[in-house]
C-alpha cells in the first residue's frame, strides 16, 4: 500500500506542476493585442452616366514634398470590387496623397487628397469614356 501512496503523492505533484506551467500562457493568450491606428483613405469609381465601374486600377501615391517624415509611406495599388469600391489603409501621419484611377477604355482621374491623424478620406471618381 505504501507504494501506490508514493505514485499518487508523485502523480499529484507532477500535475499541479504542470498546471503552474500552463497558467500564465492560458491568461497571456485570453488578451487581446492594442489594434494598430491607421487613417484610412476610400472611395468609389463610377462610370459616365453613374454606374459603378468594376476592376477599375486605383493607386495612392504619397507627394514628394513629404517624403522626408519619419513614416515610410509607400504607392499602394489596388482594383475596385464589382460594386466599384477601395479602400487603403494607411499610417495616421499628416500627409499629402495624390489617388488615381484608371480603366481600360476610359479616361484616368486623379485627385488630390490631405490625410491627418486617424481619419477617413472620401474620394470619388466620375471616369468618362475615351473618344475615339
Amino acid at each position: 500500500m505504501r507504494k501506490r501512496r508514493k505514485k499518487r503523492k508523485r502523480i499529484g505533484i507532477s500535475l499541479w506542476l504542470a498546471l503552474i506551467a500552463v497558467l500564465p500562457q492560458a491568461q497571456s493568450a485570453g488578451k487581446k493585442a492594442d489594434p494598430e491606428s491607421y487613417a484610412v483613405v476610400a472611395g468609389t469609381v463610377f462610370r459616365d452616366p453613374g454606374f459603378a465601374l468594376p476592376n477599375a486600377t486605383v493607386t495612392l501615391t504619397p507627394a514628394p514634398s513629404q517624403a522626408a517624415t519619419s513614416v515610410k509611406i509607400k504607392k499602394q495599388q489596388t482594383l475596385a470590387n464589382a460594386r466599384g469600391e477601395f479602400v487603403f489603409r494607411i499610417p495616421p501621419v499628416s500627409m499629402h496623397y495624390t489617388v488615381r484611377a484608371t480603366a481600360k477604355g476610359y479616361r484616368d482621374e486623379e485627385k488630390p487628397i490631405d490625410v491627418e491623424g486617424e481619419a477617413r478620406v472620401e474620394v470619388t471618381f466620375s471616369l468618362h469614356e475615351e473618344s475615339k
